[in-house]
Formats: C-alpha cells, structure tokens, sequence
C-alpha cells in the first residue's frame, strides 16, 4: 500500500505543475484584502496582466466604494507583484481595507472576504494581514472571524493567510483558524515557487518572505510568504480550476515533499 501512496505521490512535482506552460493563473480570480493596489505600478511591471478590479471597503455593512487603481500605502501592490510574478494571468481584485483612514477592523476584513467569495467569485483570497491574537480577546469578534473563514472553505476558496511576523511568540488571527485556510509563515528560499511543510503553533506552511517591489519588499516579512503560495495555488487552480481547498493543501503539501 505504501508503494501505491509513493508512485500516487510521484506525479505531484514541481515539474508537472508549477512549472507546466500552461500553468498561468488564467481563469482564476485571486482577491488582495489589504491595503490596495496601485494599478499603474502594476500594470508598468507586468504589461500583460488583466485589468485589476476591485472596491474600498468602509465598514462592515455598506458595498465598497469604487476601485480607482490610486493607492498611497505600497503594501497590497507589494503582495499583488509577487503573485502576478509567479501567476501573470490571474484575475486580481483589490479588496482595500484600509482606505483613506489607513486603519481597518476585523469587521471591514470580514465583510471583504464575503464580497470576494459571494460576488466576485474568487477561488483564491490573500489576507497578507493579521490582527494579534491579544488584541481580538472578544470571543464574539473571533467567532464572527472564523465562520467567515469557514463559509469561504464550504464555497471552495482557498484563503491564504500570513503569520505574525513574530509567530510563535506572538500569535495572530487569521493564521490561527487553520486547518480551514492555508496559513503561512516566512523563510528564504533559493526559488519563489518553493514551499515547505513546517507546522507550528497553528501555523503548518513556509514560504519565500521577500518580495520584488516597495521599499519594504526585501525585509523578510510572512506578508510577502503568503503571496508566494498564492501564486503558487492560482497557477495549479488553472490547470484544474475545481480543486477543493483540502485538496490544493494537499498537493501544496505534497510539493513541499518533493522539493
């Protein structure tokens, strides 16, 4: 039985997958809930990418607010370089929770991921962001949190979610509601497509925590990590787009494995 579980494993490489030419992210939509997207950086960047879409999110209950492409924080351009880098054609959508005020609260962050998943249709969401596990001590917030979180995994979007920086010492949601996302902390690795299995303290992937733009992008950071198994996940999603959330941790499991 073993020998039948290694040569099933024996076909989940980075060969065949992440490498494979048609392995683009084309037809998935990939959501940024951060803090925005400058459109013309990107674009500049990354001249064959698809048009970037996407709302300003302003509290908990109102629709976003129209996507102009004009944001002042670098951080969200940041992240979205790093999976257009690795998945050129996925559809991305700027989910801004910041705003002109700079600040979110969980309920903004919430209300942007039910938009991604209900009327964007995302298969794939990118929370680059994190609040301290001290500072969410209301068991109500929490629970809001996490049913988000798992209402997204019963509709079939794989949520990727950063680690505190100082993860394991201070720990942060929305990395700790694994095993329902995918969550992800930093190291360097020689090539941007590598993952490693490494759980601890909730947090069970590793991935390249440097990115390729912003005055910040070569500080090693868990928020330019999770972008990295973004666009890792959206380049195999376009090779088969109704994979299943367990199912993409599965193979990202199985290519930390065979790396």
């Amino acid at each position: 039985m073993n020998d039948v579980f290694a040569a099933i494993r024996a076909l989940v490489t980075t060969d065949r997958l992440v490498h494979d030419a048609r392995a683009t992210g084309e037809g998935i939509a990939v959501a940024v809930i951060d803090s925005g997207i400058e459109a013309g950086v990107i674009h500049a960047r990354h001249p064959d990418c698809q048009p970037i879409r996407g709302g300003v999110f302003v509290g908990p209950h109102a629709p976003p607010l129209p996507y102009d492409g004009k944001q002042s924080m670098p951080h969200g351009t940041t992240v979205a370089d790093i999976i257009l880098t690795l998945a050129p054609r996925a559809q991305l959508y700027s989910a801004d929770v910041f705003g002109p005020a700079g600040t979110c609260e969980v309920e903004t962050i919430v209300r942007a991921l039910q938009w991604a998943t209900e009327v964007w249709h995302c298969k794939v969401v990118n929370l680059s962001l994190g609040v301290a596990e001290t500072h969410l001590p209301q068991l109500p917030r929490q629970q809001r949190f996490l049913r988000a979180i798992e209402d997204a995994y019963f509709k079939d979007v794989l949520v990727v979610a950063a680690a505190h920086n100082d993860h394991p010492l201070t720990r942060s949601y929305p990395a700790l509601f694994a095993p329902p996302l995918v969550s992800v902390d930093k190291n360097l690795f020689p090539a941007p497509w590598h993952i490693a299995y490494a759980p601890r303290a909730q947090v069970e992937f590793q991935a390249h925590g440097r990115g390729y733009l912003g005055p910040f992008a070569q500080e090693p950071a868990t928020s330019w990590a999770a972008p990295h198994v973004t666009g890792v996940a959206a380049r195999i999603l376009s090779l088969q787009p109704d994979l299943k959330p367990f199912e993409m941790k599965t193979i990202l499991y199985w290519l930390a494995q065979s790396r």
